[in-house]
């Protein structure tokens, strides 16, 4: 069955994400543009079966949308949003061919009903959609009411769910819409197919790990192993088992023998987040093995022969580590044949309401909650915040507002951490250099009387990266 597809034109982006994310969330399939230009490209290049549009826009109006599709030929249902103060010019729409208007502040319910029957003329049936708490928000921001769920449409008794990796549906994560996803993604369907090794960078939380996962995915390996190692986390006198293997009685412990990552690995893909804590040794003996795609285990005499594609992480910049003399330039070279930068959250402002609402779904189910969404306030709150811990910081405040939240909506009560003075608010997050980490570091540690969790949590980085940080500066407690 058909799932509909709605085309939002509304300048007001925080408005129109709250409107895309509530139909979302009733099974339609959701565009939006913020302006007529953007609109008419999109029914020039998607299907839609129907379109919500604002009357006042930046660069013409909603009418001129109407008179636009009817000099195109294009017969598509189409509603007008309007003030009021502006219903002659609804008046007009319809003339024109609209088939309904709706007053904004916009009700829901009056909303949902308009749209099923504009919907029902144009013979455009969606499968049937059980929404949850279809509410006044949209109209009472600040006081939400909560109106009875109720079934929408009749029909197939699936309800539609967001499709996950290779089409699976509830995927654990989301690649969001803004133009610096799109890129990013992108270059993974171009470099997924081939066999070159691939360097991610970002900032901590920015969704590595799913990137390598995504790539691997997309490959021909797919249907082999993806093996994946934090390096940071893995004590170095075990590096070389963990990465190549040992023999039983090699070594004090090994009592059984052990197969190492990149034979585990053999015809799939191995992931080495934070490649940079890697030690001088294991360094030169990852070279080796990439180069003869041959591991030799920790106390045999014999070699094994390994097909592995390579896919790196780091949030370090490693030419100054080989600089520093810390990397090895010739195992820059081999695991940078195609690098793929990552958006930090700030970056991708577009998207920042589609992970909270994600992230709000997520947490609904972990703590048997029905939290609906975010009130206006709270809405705008996460839009204006820095985010220096990116992904994994969002997903922990949302969790823990959800947690804290006692009506249907997350208002700025439960997102007290972001309201909070942020002493890197309006710093370069990205930490792109050596004086300026080391500084923000010791300022963190400051304002927080050296608890380096707290001073973590502060920079939007794990302990576990604090303590790499920590030991590089030189900085003792």
């Amino acid at each position: 069955m058909h799932m509909v597809s709605i085309l939002i034109v509304e300048d007001d982006i925080t408005y129109g994400m709250m409107l895309k994310t509530w139909l979302g969330k009733k099974g339609f399939s959701v565009t939006s543009a913020s302006s007529i230009a953007r609109a008419q490209k999109t029914l020039e290049t998607e299907q839609i079966d129907l379109i919500l549009s604002d009357l006042r826009l930046p660069d013409k109006d909603g009418i001129d949308l109407l008179k636009w599709l009817g000099t195109q030929n294009i017969e598509i249902p189409f509603i007008m949003m309007t003030s009021y103060a502006d219903i002659q010019s609804a008046v007009q729409a319809m003339k024109l061919g609209a088939c309904d208007y709706v007053a904004k502040p916009v009700n829901p319910d009056e909303l949902l009903k308009k749209i099923k029957e504009s919907l029902s003329q144009s013979s455009v049936h969606p499968k049937q959609t059980i929404y949850r708490a279809p509410t006044d928000h949209l109209s009472e921001p600040n006081r939400p009411s909560v109106a009875a769920q109720q079934t929408m449409y009749s029909g197939e008794e699936n309800v539609p769910r967001k499709e996950g990796l290779n089409g699976a549906p509830d995927s654990d994560y989301l690649e969001g819409e803004s133009d610096a996803a799109k890129q990013l993604y992108n270059y993974v369907k171009l470099v997924a197919p081939t066999n070159m090794s691939v360097l991610i960078n970002g900032a901590s939380g920015t969704g590595k790990e799913y990137v390598a996962h995504r790539i691997h995915q997309l490959s021909k390996r797919s249907k082999k192993p993806f093996i994946a190692i934090d390096c940071g986390a893995v004590p170095k006198d075990l590096a070389a088992s963990e990465f190549f293997g040992h023999i039983k009685g090699s070594f004090t412990g090994a009592l059984t023998d052990k197969t190492g990552a990149l034979v585990a690995a053999d015809g799939g893909t191995v992931f080495l987040d934070e490649i940079g804590n890697l030690s001088y040794e294991i360094q030169i003996q990852l070279l080796r093995a990439i180069q003869e795609r041959k591991v030799r285990p920790i106390g045999s005499n014999h070699e094994i022969s390994v097909d592995i594609r390579l896919v790196t992480a780091t949030n370090e910049n490693l030419e100054q580590a080989i600089e520093k003399g810390n990397f090895r330039e010739d195992l820059y070279h081999r695991i940078n044949e195609f690098t793929l930068q990552m958006p930090s959250l700030k970056e991708r402002r577009d998207d920042i309401l589609l992970f909270a609402n994600f992230f709000l779904d997520q947490a609904n189910l972990e703590l048997n909650k029905q939290i609906v969404g975010f009130d206006m306030p709270a809405s705008n709150a996460l839009l204006q915040y820095a985010w220096p811990g990116n992904l994994r910081q969002m997903k922990n405040i949302i969790r823990r507002a959800t947690l804290l939240a006692t009506d249907k909506f997350i208002t700025l009560n439960e997102l007290s951490d972001i309201q909070t003075s942020n002493i890197l608010d309006n710093s370069d997050m990205l930490l792109r250099n050596e004086e300026t980490e080391k500084n923000q570091i010791l300022e963190a540690l400051q304002h927080t009387g050296n608890n380096k969790s707290k001073a973590a949590k502060l920079l939007g980085i794990d302990r576990k990266t604090l303590y790499n940080k920590l030991k590089l500066y030189e900085i003792e407690l």
